[in-house]
């Protein structure tokens, strides 16, 4: 089984979404993990804006990318470019892969301007996990 490691600067918001769209669409073709160059916890929004597409992420835990230094990866999914650009380096022959994903918590403006930025993030996680999961993890 494939192992897949979702990274992003605070293991928020991007990586979560991530983390929750790639279990959903690998099932049991991969084991999924997301984790951060820093912690800083799961972001609400994140949790309310997954649950509106049915996806549970509300028992996710803010993880630091030291925590998963034993676990031999197959695939790196960097979703923003400080955490492309902080990335360890991680033993072994495995694959990076990289989308620089707007940043969903710094945007601005009334409270539904800013849950429609999170969902617009989220649509394109969405297809980014979905076309990630057919090209790298079904065989």
């Amino acid at each position: 089984m494939k192992k897949v490691l979702v990274l992003c600067t605070g293991n928020s918001c991007r990586s979560q979404l991530a983390e929750g769209y790639l279990k959903s669409f690998a099932g049991n073709a991969a084991e999924i993990y997301s984790a951060g160059i820093e912690t800083h916890g799961v972001n609400p929004k994140a949790v309310q804006v997954m649950a509106e597409d049915h996806i549970d992420i509300s028992n996710h835990t803010s993880n630091h990318v030291d925590e998963y230094s034993g676990i031999d990866f197959d695939a790196v999914i960097t979703v923003c470019d400080n955490a492309s650009e902080a990335c360890p380096v991680f033993p072994g022959n495995i694959k990076r892969y990289h989308y620089n994903f707007p940043d969903p918590a710094k945007a601005t403006g009334t409270a539904e301007e800013i849950m429609n930025e999170f969902r617009r993030v989220r649509e394109l996680i969405k297809a980014y996990s979905a076309d990630f999961v057919i090209r790298h993890l079904s065989n």
